[in-house]
């Protein structure tokens, strides 16, 4: 009676051991490998993250020192000895660019002659560096607290209000010093930019993008951290001119997953020695991977608990069948090739749980396989980081299954392929990249613009019960504007174009394939009119021919596939 309780513990333990052993190795291997990718992935998101940011506060920036160095040389000086009229233009000038919080003439001692709305006039500032900086040539000055304006300028955020110097001289016909140009510019703009790009990353949890200054002080960022140091290599990598991302511990004790970027300025503008940071925490980054590795350990202690039983339960006659099935185990285990479970003939107990070995196997072996498929399907296109082609498929086949309606629009880029040959790819991908942020910004909330391939483009419009229509007149002469903004590469101000085909459905056609033909069809009609334009199918537009239906793809050919 011992012998047969010893051997049904022999043979329980053997099998709970077995199975137990080969889940945890799956889920460590999928763990490891899910992790590895999310990390590189998202690190290499992150690092986008920030050097956008870098790019955009730098090219504000020097939009706004180029327009207030146009305004002191063209608009002020006929109108120095007149207050009335020089405080009427700069006032015109701040209704256009509400990002100007102040801005001030000052003779050539420091005395403000004009100001918008009147605050500071006949004040000396001769001593703030806004007019110290700027008496000889233009200044740009980094942020500081506002002093002078605390209380005069509306805040109703009750938060400490911060402000960016922009000052210049102004000079008469003779070229002589007559005053100095200043301005505050409000810090928002730089929040707005901030909830700009954040939008664009909302599939990011828990994403934070924080701006630092020269000297390592928190100009933007969560308010824990605003107005505090922060020495961490992410920070000293950027300011050596270098992006990239790393995981590092950040001062909280927490680890995030970390991009980083420097803005070094752009054209005239040389910049403030600020770094964008962006990051994540490193559990958030890593929950799907730990998801999946839990429910591969909880799927694994299911199956010990149940073959511990059918082991007991077998032991009394499968002495001989358990040392055939323990080999096989052995073999599977050590990754023979072509080794499986066998079936076993005898006892119903036996004849179950060498059946059922062999499932389990087969389940983990497929559920592996599974997996790698799994990381294999990616939804987004990692150049430009819109939605690639599979997904716009898979949304058009969403977005047409009920009732209700949607625009399509084809887009190609004009001019495209001279970049690449004369400049290269990273040139052609740097351009690819700034067409798809612009295109991003060009749609609502709900609609859907993807990378089909190349310098291909596709955005489906859904049409809401009850919400207003698109227009997409309009619509298309943003995406044509913003398309044809250069593209700085190397010093050098790169344009491309781009056409567009527009048709509804189900206006234009009921079948969701025959509706995206006509958009491609259209977007061939715009191509052939002179291209950089936008076309609506209608009926007597001419066939596109066979070669051009490449551009529709196998969107347009299968939009269920």
């Amino acid at each position: 009676m011992a012998r047969e309780r010893g051997l049904r513990t022999t043979v329980a333990l053997t099998g709970a051991v077995l199975v137990l052993g080969v889940s945890v190795v799956l889920a460590a291997l999928t763990g490891l490998r899910s992790r590895e990718r999310i990390e590189s992935e998202i690190g290499h998101s992150l690092a986008e993250a920030a050097h956008n940011m870098a790019d955009r506060l730098d090219r504000s920036m020097w939009s706004r020192a180029s327009e207030i160095g146009m305004l002191a040389k063209l608009g002020i000086t006929p109108a120095i000895d007149d207050p009335v009229r020089l405080r009427w233009l700069l006032e015109q000038f701040q209704e256009f660019f509400p990002t100007v919080s102040w801005m001030g003439v000052t003779d050539t001692k420091g005395k403000v002659l004009a100001a918008t709305g009147g605050l500071l006039d006949g004040v000396d500032i001769s001593k703030r560096p806004v007019f110290q900086n700027g008496q000889k040539s233009q200044f740009v000055g980094d942020v500081h607290d506002a002093v002078m304006l605390a209380f005069l300028l509306p805040n109703p955020t009750g938060e400490a209000m911060k402000f960016v110097d922009i000052s210049t001289p102004v000079h008469n016909e003779r070229g002589e010093v007559v005053g100095v140009l200043a301005t505050h510019l409000s810090w928002e703009w730089t929040r707005e930019i901030r909830r700009s790009l954040m939008d664009t990353m909302r599939g990011r949890a828990e994403l934070e993008l924080i701006v630092v200054a020269a000297d390592r002080t928190v100009l933007l960022g969560p308010r824990e951290l605003l107005g505090t140091p922060l020495d961490i290599e992410a920070v000293r990598s950027a300011q050596k001119n270098e992006s990239g991302w790393i995981v590092e511990r950040w001062p909280d004790g927490e680890r995030y997953l970390t991009g980083y970027a420097y803005g070094n300025g752009y054209l005239s503008y040389p910049g403030l020695g600020w770094s964008v940071v962006a990051r994540q925490p490193l559990a958030v980054a890593y929950a799907p991977a730990t998801a999946q590795m839990v429910e591969t350990v909880l799927a694994g202690g299911a199956m010990v608990l149940l073959f511990s039983v059918l082991g007991w339960m077998a032991a009394g006659r499968v002495t001989r069948p358990l040392r055939r099935i323990a080999q096989a185990a052995e073999r599977i285990r050590s990754g023979e090739r072509g080794a499986e479970m066998p079936v076993l003939a005898g006892s119903a107990e036996i004849t179950s749980l060498s059946a059922t070995l062999r499932d389990l196997v087969d389940g983990l072996t497929h559920r592996d396989a599974a997996l790698v498929r799994l990381e294999d399907i990616a939804y987004q296109d990692r150049l430009t980081g819109l939605p690639n082609r599979r997904y716009f498929e898979q949304y058009v086949e969403a977005t047409t299954a009920g009732n209700g309606s949607a625009a399509f629009l084809y887009i190609d880029l004009d001019g495209f392929k001279p970049v690449n040959d004369r400049l290269g790819h990273d040139a052609g991908d740097l351009v690819l990249r700034q067409v798809g942020e612009r295109l991003a910004a060009c749609f609502r909330g709900d609609d859907v613009v993807a990378r089909l391939g190349g310098d291909e483009f596709a955005a489906v419009l859904p049409q809401r019960a009850g919400a207003e229509p698109p227009d997409l007149d309009g619509l298309a002469r943003r995406i044509i504007d913003a398309v044809n903004e250069p593209v700085s590469i190397q010093g050098e101000a790169v344009r491309v174009g781009c056409s567009l085909g527009i048709a509804l459905w189900p206006e234009d056609s009921p079948d969701v394939a025959q509706a995206l033909r006509r958009a491609d069809q259209a977007l061939y009609q715009a191509k052939r009119a002179g291209r950089n334009r936008g076309v609506r199918w209608s009926a007597d537009l001419p066939p596109a021919p066979a070669e051009s239906q490449g551009i529709a793809g196998e969107a347009a050919k299968n939009p269920a596939s």
